[in-house]
């Protein structure tokens, strides 16, 4: 029976600043920057642009990736800061997820080195195309609700909490498939596909999309296989992703802010009626199986085969508000104490509009107070939750659960 979770693409060495507002207000104030030039499509050719995207995204409390020049702007602007070495992108972060909860995965990697060896759980295991070790470090911005910034002329303050991420990667921007993921799929009771949002030539991701379709020839029939969409760093590449890929997919996800991108407006994520049209439309254009929207309020999944990922959709909320809390700290014992929170009000209501208007289904977020959010790969976590729904990987958590029970008892009775 195959029960090997392969989760890739590329994973990413990530600089996690800890948020200084002072800090930003005296770069702000340095280069001189008026609350007029504020936007999030300026080209982040240095400093003193990516600092203008950064309070652009701030002042609408958005989140997004963005591609930079050079890795030496993002080391630049990280040196002001207090800064954490962490692991990113989707598979890894939600391969870490799975790993507190006692589920091994096997990750697809397309670059190595010292950090990577050194931060990635043991229980993974790695089929890599990376052929030496590189570093380009995705710069992480977290920032709080309520904080606010002083520019030259003005003040912003963040509506909402959120994150950024601004990396020039080429092994990511490249994605070389490795040579035996098709092995590794022949086992899999589940494939993740992410981070083809990095690439930038279509005929570069023409061609690795051909050595994805060839491995994935390999995966058991019954595999699931969820594609996680992302800030693609030009939209206009996501197109071809689906063109090659969707008829094989069977999940597939995003976030509000990528729901939001897709349909060119605003969503007001607390409405039922203006959320029910904007899934209609996200499906329209892409008609998967299963189309999951994950957001702070709610998870829904809308098309034919919804309904058979409730039990996914619950674990990924689960999931990702236990991160909210604890950041990767968290246990499984964690996601027992989210599971007693309270529900929010208004995402129940969006959930009961969807479910009664399309054929969908979704569950609420939970009300998570905490002085000291997560919000850093809150969506990959959710991707790591929904996936430990799989069979497969339910029923080695559970054995997981009862062996660490076990092991406690014998402890005791010691």
């Amino acid at each position: 029976m195959a029960e090997d979770l392969v989760l890739g693409l590329g994973g990413t060495v990530d600089y996690e600043i800890r948020w200084d507002a002072a800090v930003l207000s005296a770069l702000a104030e340095g280069y001189g920057i008026r609350s007029d030039e504020l936007t999030t499509t300026t080209p982040i050719i240095d400093e003193r642009a990516l600092v203008v995207t950064v309070l652009a995204f701030l002042a609408t409390g958005g989140g997004g990736e963005r591609f930079v020049l050079s890795s030496d702007i993002v080391e630049r602007f990280a040196a002001h800061f207090d800064v954490e070495i962490t692991l990113g992108g989707t598979g890894v972060r939600a391969g870490i997820a799975l790993d507190r909860i006692g589920v091994p995965t096997v990750q697809h990697l397309v670059s190595i080195d010292d950090n990577v060896r050194r931060l990635l759980p043991r229980s993974m295991r790695v089929v890599s195309s990376a052929t030496r070790d590189t570093l380009d470090p995705h710069l992480i911005v977290q920032y709080p609700e309520g904080t606010t910034v002083r520019l030259v002329d003005a003040e912003v303050t963040a509506p909402s909490s959120n994150r950024l991420i601004f990396a020039n990667d080429a092994p990511n921007r490249e994605m070389a498939i490795a040579a035996d993921l098709g092995d590794a799929l022949a086992g899999a009771a589940a494939f993740l596909v992410s981070g083809f949002n990095t690439m930038q030539d279509a005929d570069l991701l023409a061609n690795r999309l051909d050595d994805l379709a060839t491995a994935m020839r390999r995966l058991p029939a019954d595999a699931l296989v969820y594609y996680e969409d992302a800030g693609f760093y030009q939209r206009e590449l996501s197109a071809i992703v689906r063109a090659r890929l969707l008829d094989r997919i069977d999940v597939y996800g995003m976030n509000e802010d990528e729901l939001q991108e897709y349909l060119a407006r605003p969503v007001d994520l607390l409405s039922p009626d203006d959320v029910v049209a904007a899934l209609a439309e996200a499906h329209a254009l892409i008609p998967a199986r299963a189309l999951v929207v994950h957001t702070k309020y709610w998870a829904i999944a809308v098309g034919p085969r919804a309904a058979a990922h409730r039990a996914g959709l619950e674990s990924a909320v689960r999931t990702a508000a236990t991160r909210y809390r604890l950041g990767d700290a968290c246990t499984a014992a964690d996601l027992d104490e989210t599971a007693r929170l309270p529900r929010h009000a208004g995402g129940a209501a969006v959930v009961a509009k969807a479910e009664r208007v399309l054929s969908a289904v979704g569950v609420a977020a939970f009300v998570v107070d905490t002085p000291h959010p997560t919000t850093i790969g809150l969506g990959d976590t959710f991707v790591g939750g929904f996936l430990a729904a799989v069979p497969a990987a339910a029923r080695i958590a559970t054995a997981a659960a009862l062996e660490r029970a076990l092991d406690a008892a014998a402890t005791i009775a010691r």
